[in-house]
Order: structure tokens, then C-alpha cells, then sequence
């Protein structure tokens, strides 16, 4: 059985922070949100190689932080694109993937932004006992949180209808980008080959639907995907639930850290109250009430107040001279 993890978006919705910077090596506590997908597919003896989807503008940086890392099994596989524009989404993406690694196995796809709280090797054990094309299925607790994801009707954990972002969902039980194939459910060609989207996954999982019998794997444990400010917000506070971390590099003085703050390394915290938010390296900030927010690294602010903000690399910010 092989793996891909998808790291090939470009996280528009979380720039400036994502702008160099590709969202899945954003830290989750005291680690990175791919790396514990790795550690996941890692532990499966089942999985025998690990496909890492990335784009060409994030291929060197990939390509290092693997060399750097101690997994075994990841491998890059580069996408021929390098910006958003350029996209030929997911479904694409794969199809090309499969063709140019010459995958002739199962399949297990994840997202590598997406923070899941279940073990993934009971997903693979669901996904053999049905021999059958299975998806991660979650009730997100209403239907209009519904609207923006795949909305899926399940009978004895058979997936009898799937609809991509209704307007109008049946339910709130939405399925995650976290699916496992048999081999010969990868009809990525046939599926493009017809003018179908390309883009988002659950469109091919909803052709998939009506071409074959494809499977649930309900789960109540967490789950995030880190594709908003909020949302990545929402995952370092799981992760820390309520305690701060705070680097043996960083350097805090006469500051509140309360609940859920990550303070990185060479950062400098003077005189200032922080919550619910992420110091990124070598940032400072002097005199200073934060919540809720994002700070990239070598940022330097300032006697100012902040809530919701998202502070770019290198910038100034308040009374900085």
C-alpha cells in the first residue's frame, strides 16, 4: 500500500504568514501539522512509501525539510506548477502523481493541512475490511458549516449519496480529505478523461459514488483544517489545550502569557499581555495586549493593541523607533 499527503495549496486565506512559508510546516505545539501525519503513516508497516505533493514553489523547501527530518518514508513527488493561477487542482494533481510514480497499489490519500484526531491506521483497517474506495466522515454540527464541504448519506457505513458544498445539505456529515482506494478504484484518468473538475477531491469522490460502492469511516475525535487563521488558531489551542509554550530561546519579561500561546525561539516579550496567539522566530514585541493572533517571524511590535491581526514577516508595527 502507498501513501500521497497533499501539500501542494498555496494557503491564500492565511497570508501574509503562508506567503513563503507552505501552511502544512506551520507549527501545531511542539510540532509541525504534516509530521504528525508522517508519524501516522509512519507507524502502519502497511504503508510502504509516502508521496509528498507539493508544487514547484515549495519544492526546495520540502525537499530540505525532509532531508533534515527522521521519517523514512516520505519521498517528494513535485507538481509542474508554481502558482495558484497555474492550479490544476487536486483531482489533477493525483492523476498525475499516479501516472508519474507508476503506482500500481492501494491508496491512501490525506491532506497534509488537515489536524485529525483518529488513529489512521483504524481508517486502513475500515478501508480493508470493506475492500472498497473509504472516506473520513465527520459531523461538523450543522448544515451550514456543511455548505463548504462534501456532504455524504450513509447507510450501515455505505455512502449512498454524496453531494460537493450544497446549497441546501441533507445533513451536517461531511466527509475530510482523508480517503484510502483499492487499486483499481484509481480512475483519476477516466474521470478527468470525461471533463469532470479537477480540483477538489470530493468531486471525484461524488463521481465515484455513482460509478462504485464507496464506504464511511465516522469519527468523533478532532479534527482541524488549517486553512483559515481561525481554524489554525482553533488547532494550536487543541494542541496546547490552554497551556503556553514558550522556547528555551525566547526571552519574556514583566509579560501575561495565558492560555494557548506559542512563543518561538529568539523571540523577545517585553511588557505585554498575550493570548490565543503564535510568536513566530526572532519576533519582538514590546508593550503590548494580543489575542487571537498570528506573528510572523523577525516582526517587530510595538505599544499597540492587537486582536484577530495576522502580522507579516519583517514587518513594524506601532511606535517602532
Amino acid at each position: 500500500m502507498k501513501a500521497v499527503v497533499l501539500a501542494g495549496g498555496y494557503a491564500t486565506r492565511l497570508w501574509p504568514i503562508t506567503r513563503h512559508r507552505p501552511k502544512m510546516l506551520l507549527p501545531i505545539g511542539d510540532t509541525t501539522v504534516i509530521d504528525r501525519v508522517f508519524a501516522e503513516l509512519e507507524r502502519d508497516d502497511r504503508i510502504e512509501e509516502v508521496f509528498v505533493s507539493t508544487n514547484e514553489a515549495f519544492a526546495d523547501e520540502f525537499e530540505a525539510y525532509l532531508a533534515e527530518g527522521d521519517f523514512e518514508k516520505p519521498v517528494l513527488s513535485v507538481e509542474d506548477t508554481t502558482g495558484e493561477s497555474e492550479k490544476f487542482g487536486v483531482v489533477g494533481a493525483l492523476g498525475q502523481l499516479v501516472e508519474r510514480e507508476g503506482v500500481a497499489d492501494d491508496l491512501v490519500v490525506i491532506a497534509g493541512d488537515n489536524l485529525i484526531g483518529f488513529d489512521v491506521s483504524e481508517f486502513i483497517d475500515a478501508f480493508e475490511s470493506h475492500d472498497a474506495p473509504t472516506l473520513a466522515a465527520y459531523d461538523v454540527g450543522s448544515r451550514d458549516k456543511a455548505t463548504s464541504y462534501g456532504v455524504i448519506d450513509v447507510e450501515d457505513d455505505r455512502v449512498v449519496d454524496f453531494e460537493e458544498k450544497p446549497d441546501d445539505p441533507p445533513s451536517s456529515l461531511v466527509s475530510i480529505a482523508c480517503y484510502a482506494f483499492p487499486e483499481e478504484s484509481l480512475r483519476f484518468e477516466e474521470y478527468l478523461a470525461d471533463g469532470n473538475n479537477p480540483d477538489e477531491p470530493g468531486w471525484f469522490i461524488q463521481w465515484l459514488v455513482e460509478h462504485d460502492e464507496v464506504y464511511a469511516f465516522p469519527f468523533d475525535e478532532a479534527w482541524f483544517d488549517i486553512g483559515t487563521p481561525e481554524s489554525y488558531l482553533a488547532a494550536v489551542a487543541w494542541a496546547l489545550d490552554g497551556e503556553s509554550l514558550v522556547s528555551d530561546d525566547a526571552v519574556v519579561i514583566d509579560s501575561d502569557i495565558g492560555e494557548n500561546v506559542h512563543v518561538m525561539a529568539g523571540a523577545r516579550i517585553v511588557d505585554s499581555t498575550l493570548s490565543n496567539t503564535v510568536v513566530f522566530e526572532n519576533a519582538t514585541v514590546l508593550d503590548c495586549e494580543i489575542h487571537d493572533s498570528i506573528i510572523d517571524e523577525e516582526t517587530k511590535v510595538e505599544d499597540i493593541d492587537l486582536a484577530g491581526a495576522l502580522i507579516g514577516a519583517h514587518s513594524q508595527l506601532g511606535n517602532t523607533e
